[in-house]
C-alpha cells in the first residue's frame, strides 16, 4: 500500500538523520550561527523554489512571529515574497538572478542566508549563496543526499540522506522546526 510505504520511507529518513552524528552536529551549528547573528543585530534570510520556497516562508514566519511562545519578533524573511520584484528581476535580468540581487540589497555581514534546494543544484540559490559569501554573510545549505553544487558555497550543510524530493522536504521542515526551537529558547530563555 502506497500510504504505508510513504510513512515508512519518511520514518526511515528521520531515523537515519537521528543516527547521524555529523548531521545532528550541523543542525546545532546552524542554530548557533543563527543565534549569534541575531544577537549582534543580524537577520536570517531564506531562499528556495517551489516547496522549498514554501518552507522558507513558513520558517521565516515562525521566527518573525512566534514559535512555541510569545516573545519579541526576530528579523527573518523569505526572499521570494515580493512577487513584483521577483517577476521584474526574472524578466529584466534572469530567474537565476532573483535571489542574488535581493541578497546584495538586503544582506550585511553577520547576516545568515539559508538556501534550500533538494537537488542542491538550483542556480538561483547557488548565486545567492555566492553573493552572500562575498558580502560576509554566513551561508547554510539544506539539500538532499549529494549536496549538489550548494555544498561548495555553504558554510554549513544539512544534506538529508535521501534522493526523494517529498521525503527531503519533510525532513527539511523538521530540521527547520528544530532550529527555530533552539533559536527561540536561546534568544528568549524561560
Amino acid at each position: 500500500m502506497k500510504i504505508k510505504e510513504a510513512i515508512l520511507d519518511s520514518i526511515f529518513i528521520k531515523k537515519t538523520l537521528l543516527e547521524s552524528p555529523e548531521l545532528l552536529k550541523n543542525i546545532q551549528i546552524s542554530a548557533d550561527l543563527c543565534v549569534n547573528s541575531l544577537r549582534v543585530g543580524g537577520k536570517i534570510l531564506f531562499c528556495g523554489n517551489g516547496g522549498s520556497a514554501a518552507d522558507a516562508q513558513h520558517l521565516a514566519a515562525e521566527l518573525s512571529g512566534r514559535f512555541y511562545y510569545d516573545r519579541e519578533p526576530l528579523d527573518a524573511e523569505a526572499l521570494h515574497v515580493n512577487t513584483s520584484y521577483l517577476t521584474a528581476v526574472a524578466n529584466d535580468y534572469s530567474y537565476d538572478e532573483i535571489y542574488a540581487r535581493l541578497t546584495k540589497a538586503k544582506g550585511k555581514p553577520n547576516d545568515i542566508l539559508i538556501g534550500i534546494s533538494t537537488s542542491g543544484n538550483s542556480e538561483n540559490i547557488i548565486r545567492a549563496m555566492q553573493m552572500a559569501k562575498s558580502i560576509g554573510m554566513k551561508t547554510i545549505g539544506w539539500t538532499g543526499e549529494s549536496g549538489g553544487k550548494l555544498k561548495t558555497v555553504s558554510d554549513c550543510l544539512i544534506n538529508i540522506p535521501s534522493t526523494d524530493t517529498p521525503r527531503i522536504q519533510e525532513a527539511h521542515i523538521l530540521v527547520g522546526h528544530m532550529i527555530c526551537e533552539i533559536i527561540e529558547s536561546e534568544m528568549f530563555p524561560r
